[in-house]
């Protein structure tokens, strides 16, 4: 590969790196803390061909988070979706897309029942797609005007595929995580930290674990310079003893 698409790939992979962990993915970063608000949507959308004397680079990115509540806002149907494609003559960088869809049940002030299904592919990946439905609780155990901490458990049935080997894994699994987000006021800044555990019924020590910590600034009322950082392990990989993990980036963010 030449220098070009060297650079080229390493500055596109720095804008996407937030959508790069195929196997676990925090929807906690991704909600949108709008107690009083029935519909947000944010999204963005990126599209970019480069060509140096015959070496290209083609991109397409576009990430859409969208939330409704009820009218007595008890009820909150939450949808992600992401699709992402770098592409040369001669490979793909990335091709990978990811949906949830969760459904939110406020039955009091502390406790939620929650319900959601997910589908996500990616061709780069060892477990090339993930297919899971899950239900569970979430308790909202601390909420100010400016800081809100949830602690969440859920069942999961899901199903990964191996495209080399063709093989197919079904697992029971428990997902549990902390989340604790901090506004300040007179900056505006906004700090999402969460912690996910998500181990076998059958066998604590296949687990995963991410930790991520997400920051966002306004600069205007719709657009903030946004940063995530995230560390994953996973105590088992078809390939590999165990599978770690880190990545930082930087890019914005369309609020409306």
């Amino acid at each position: 590969m030449s220098i070009f698409r060297t650079l080229v790939f390493f500055f596109l992979f720095q804008t996407i790196g937030q959508n790069s962990y195929g196997q676990l993915v925090n929807i906690e970063s991704k909600r949108m803390q709008k107690d009083s608000t029935r519909f947000a949507l944010k999204s963005d959308v990126l599209a970019n061909y480069t060509d140096n004397n015959g070496d290209y680079i083609f991109q397409i990115g576009s990430n859409i988070t969208t939330q409704l509540k009820s009218k007595d806002l008890k009820k909150i149907y939450f949808f992600i979706g992401n699709y992402n494609l770098i592409r040369s003559q001669d490979q793909d960088f990335q091709n990978s897309w990811f949906f949830h869809l969760r459904y939110n049940q406020k039955l009091s002030e502390l406790f939620r029942l929650e319900a959601f299904i997910q589908n996500q592919d990616n061709k780069l990946l060892t477990i090339t797609s993930r297919n899971l439905i899950g239900a569970g609780i979430r308790l909202k155990l601390l909420s100010t005007e400016t800081t809100k901490a949830y602690f969440g458990n859920a069942y999961m049935y899901e199903i990964e595929k191996i495209d080399i080997t063709n093989e197919l894994f079904y697992n029971h699994r428990n997902s549990s995580y902390f989340s604790i987000n901090q506004s300040f006021k007179k900056t505006r800044l906004d700090i999402t930290g969460t912690v996910y555990f998500q181990p076998l019924y059958k066998y604590i020590a296949n687990h995963r674990i991410l930790c991520q910590l997400k920051t966002e600034l306004p600069i205007t009322k719709v657009i903030s310079l946004s940063a995530l950082y995230n560390y994953f392990y996973s105590s088992f990989s078809p390939t590999a003893e165990n599978d770690r993990s880190s990545n930082l980036s930087f890019g914005f963010t369309l609020t409306m």
